[in-house]
């Protein structure tokens, strides 16, 4: 798709401005190094000004000047919003909300995704430009709609009650399946007709908000129809474009964990993915690491696109901070580092007016090129370009899987009975972070993903299981491999309904327990958890840099290898460590499983808080359950031992706030060293090589000085063979 270069560039709007603007901005950009526009995104209303009028001249004129500019021109849809005129002509296009208003003309996300006019005529749109600009120079990618799924994530209207029914239907085949799926004998809800079935929203099912409903099963069903019948938005609109360029390749902008849409469901139909990096917070480093590892999992490992991201300041928050100095370059790396192969901005010049005229871009309302935000843009094109094509298209070469599963999100969040302040992705955060913080290379995959080339797979609350999951969890514990899991997991089938067995369900042979109750905290309130090896067990020890010695190495999948390539270098003994642990207790009777961690209050203090299960004996593959919200020290802590045991602790484990992420392309290992600390930190170098950012020429176990928001990119020397 794209050989010379990481692209560079962001959402550009020149229709804003007038034409002596857009010269100004060129000049810009070509300052900062700046090589590709994203073209159209909101255009629909001045390239058609009624269902039968299309005037393509102010595209053309800006096709024309990104063209003539030498610029790689992604070029969108246009369908990111509709025109006053569709829906005043056309009202069944506005959605209908949550709460069961229907809406007028504003703002954008106002389509309804099951309108046959709207579906119609946006894919129209969409044929339509790409009949006219294929094979444009420079065009590199087609962009269809823009972040699918905003607001309360989809519509309530009649249309999609319609669309819901034939996708029940589709699903079910008959009312029996249906009914026995949504337990419908429950407050007498057997359905006789599909006629009867209207969409969970505030005036059926639900009180309190999404989250709170009757019927787990409906509302879950729902969800996904609403991603599916948006996906049908993104596919209706490919089908037109591919009718006129079979070759370019087809993407939207997705929003990293964002729960409205399944995009596992997605990732199919889109020929690369992309997403927005807007973090919450000032240090969320690595929620934004998750987030890139998730959009590279869509694509089996293949290489992503930041398709926005913000040079200085959002625009959308009560607060918005604006990026400290370093800050831009240093999360732009660390989107490469995870494997995006372009970074690109919202928006290159300030809108004048409207929600964001104040987010940031790479150009203020007044053009300026000499401020500090300019030159730390400019400066991170530069090193993007002389990079070049080194690390483009480069794998991650990842040991450790962590399963993200928006099924298990949904369920787990509407259920009724254990605890409300559990959430999904602050669960799964947590589990990240401890691999994170110990130098592990993640992929971030769906349940049905191929789970035979790793050696640790990590599943926080997998509380719906579907499909052959459990059986392919105990596989890679029966091949030597660790299983990591965590409370609620193996709660639910597929259609939400509770396992007539014991909990965990068809995971518990696996794990060696079962869980007799499950009891629940306000926040705040914490259960001491002893964590502690058995006696005479070897585990972490002496910090994970220093082992093995000067003469180790570090392998491919990021363990410490003694001289000579002997394998993993043994860990000195294991400590205890006692851990706050909150929101979540199973009470567990173990049946097989050894204890690792107890709690220390209540009335079942001293019982199974974490448990090892070795199904084949001592020498065999492991799974862990941990039966409790652990802080963040006790999840690192069961974190390191299982990665431990795989020699799979990286070599800055120690180091906190310092990252390690590698890409491999042709053999050649690209490490990423990047430091998120506050102050500077001293590390010894894993590896010989040369950083490609500044030329120097590193040897291993030299001492790295890493400031502030610095970066080495560290091209690394092939392994030599011992004498």
């Amino acid at each position: 798709m794209i050989d010379t270069k990481i692209l560079y560039g962001g959402d550009y709007n020149p229709e804003q401005w007038p034409r002596a603007v857009w010269e100004e901005d060129y000049a810009a950009f070509g300052k900062a190094t700046i090589d590709t526009v994203t073209l159209g995104v909101f255009a629909w209303s001045y390239l058609q000004t009624d269902e039968d009028t299309y005037d393509f001249s102010r595209l053309d004129e800006m096709v024309a000047r990104a063209v003539e500019g030498g610029a790689r021109i992604v070029l969108a849809t246009a369908t990111g919003a509709l025109p006053p005129w569709l829906a005043h002509q056309h009202p069944e296009v506005n959605r209908t909300d949550f709460q069961g208003r229907v809406h007028t003309y504003g703002q954008r996300h106002n389509a309804c995704p099951s309108s046959p006019v709207y579906r119609r005529l946006s894919a129209e749109l969409a044929g339509r430009i790409a009949e006219r600009y294929a094979g444009t120079p420079g065009l590199v990618a087609w962009h269809v709609g823009n972040e699918y799924g905003g607001f309360d994530g989809g519509c309530w209207c009649e249309h999609c009650a319609a669309g819901f029914r034939v996708w029940l239907r589709e699903r079910y085949g008959t009312l029996e399946r249906l009914n026995d799926a949504w337990n419908a004998t429950f407050w007498s809800h057997l359905f006789s007709d599909w006629e009867q079935i209207v969409p969970p929203n505030m005036l059926s099912e639900h009180w309190r908000g999404p989250d709170h409903t009757a019927f787990q099963g409906i509302t879950l069903d729902y969800r996904r129809f609403q991603s599916d019948a948006m996906l049908r938005n993104f596919r209706d609109e490919k089908a037109r474009i591919r009718e006129h360029d079979t070759t370019l390749p087809v993407t939207t902008n997705f929003m990293g964990l964002f729960k409205p849409l399944d995009y596992h469901r997605w990732a199919e139909h889109l020929d690369f993915a992309s997403w927005d990096n807007y973090p919450p917070g000032p240090r969320e480093h690595t929620r934004m690491a998750l987030a890139h590892d998730l959009m590279r999992g869509l694509k089996d490992g293949a290489p992503f696109w930041v398709m926005e991201q913000t040079p200085t300041i959002t625009a959308s928050r009560d607060v918005n901070p604006v990026k400290r100095p370093g800050v831009l370059r240093l999360w732009s790396w660390q989107a490469v580092a995870h494997g995006a192969d372009a970074v690109l901005y919202f928006q290159l010049r300030q809108s004048k007016g409207a929600c964001e005229k104040y987010h940031g871009a790479v150009l203020d309302h007044a053009g300026r090129t000499d401020t500090r935000s300019f030159r730390e843009i400019a400066g991170l094109g530069g090193e993007l370009a002389a990079l070049g094509d080194a690390v483009l298209g480069a794998r991650t070469p990842a040991r450790v899987a962590l399963l993200f599963d928006w099924d298990s999100w949904w369920a787990a969040e509407m259920t009724d009975g254990f605890n409300r302040h559990v959430k999904y992705p602050a669960i799964v955060l947590a589990y990240y972070r401890a691999l994170w913080a110990a130098g592990a290379q993640v992929d971030v995959v769906p349940v049905t993903a191929d789970l035979s080339r790793y050696d640790v797979v990590v599943a926080p609350m997998l509380h719906l299981l579907k499909g052959d999951i459990a059986a392919r969890l105990e596989a890679v514990v029966r091949r030597g491999g660790s299983l990591l899991t965590t409370f609620w997991s193996g709660r639910v089938d597929e259609d939400d309904n509770a396992f007539l067995m014991d909990v965990p369900g068809p995971l518990g042979p696996v794990l060696g327990l079962r869980i007799e109750e499950t009891d629940s905290a306000e926040p705040g309130v914490t259960n001491p958890v002893t964590l502690r090896l058995p006696d005479g067990e070897a585990g972490l020890g002496v910090p994970a840099k220093s082992r093995g010695g000067a003469g180790a190495s570090w392998g491919e999948g990021g363990e410490v290898v003694a001289p000579g390539g002997a394998g993993p270098v043994d860990a000195g003994p294991g400590t205890g460590l006692v851990s706050d642990a909150g929101l979540v207790m199973e009470i567990l009777v173990p049946d097989g499983a050894e204890v690792v961690g107890t709690y220390g209050a209540e009335f079942y203090a001293g019982t199974p808080a974490v448990t090892r299960n070795r199904p084949d004996g001592p020498d065999s593959g492991e799974a862990w359950y941990v039966a409790t919200g652990l802080d963040d020290a006790g999840v690192e802590w069961v974190v390191r031992r299982v990665l431990d045991r795989h020699g799979l602790v990286g070599p800055y484990a120690d180091a906190r706030d310092v990252e390690l992420a590698v890409r491999s392309k042709d053999g050649v290992r690209f490490a990423f060293v990047l430091s998120h600390a506050t102050e500077p930190v001293d590390v010894v170098a894993h590896a010989s090589g040369v950083d490609l950012l500044t030329g120097r020429t590193v040897r291993q176990g030299e001492t790295l000085r890493l400031d502030p928001a610095d970066v080495v990119l560290l091209r690394e020397d092939a392994p030599r063979d011992p004498a």
